[in-house]
Formats: C-alpha cells, structure tokens, sequence
C-alpha cells in the first residue's frame, strides 16, 4: 500500500518538506504526493529524484496532480 501525502492547498518549500519526510521514513516502495500548483509538482518531483527515488508517474487530478515515486528495496 503507498504512502498518500495531500500538500494541496500548502506554498513551497512545505510539499517538499512533506515528501522528503515520508522518504525518510519509508526508505522504499511507493509514495503518493497530491499537489495542486506546477511549481509544488516540479519541486516535489526534483527533490524525490535528488533523494534517489524514482518519479514513476504524475497524472492531473482535479486541479492539480497526483505524483507517484517508488524506490525498490
């Protein structure tokens, strides 16, 4: 089951802040991050990668996306 983290509504760095947390705590398999402004779904996506985590998908949901990273154990 993934992590589901719901940063809408919240201004950067906070996003970011959200999902390097729940990286930290999960070390591997899948993570869920709901973002509603391109600048939260970019940030949060460059910053999954720079922890070593692959961004496996971003799909729009209502008016903003829902980005799906994964790390295999």
């Amino acid at each position: 089951m993934s992590n589901i983290i719901d940063a809408r509504g919240l201004s950067c760095p906070q996003p970011v802040i959200m999902t390097v947390n729940a990286i930290k705590k999960a070390k591997k398999g899948d993570i869920v991050v709901v973002v509603d402004t391109d600048t939260s779904k970019e940030n949060v996506s460059r910053a999954a990668r720079a922890q070593g985590w692959e961004v496996a998908e971003i799909q729009p949901e209502g008016d903003g996306y829902r980005i799906t990273i994964k790390k295999e154990g």
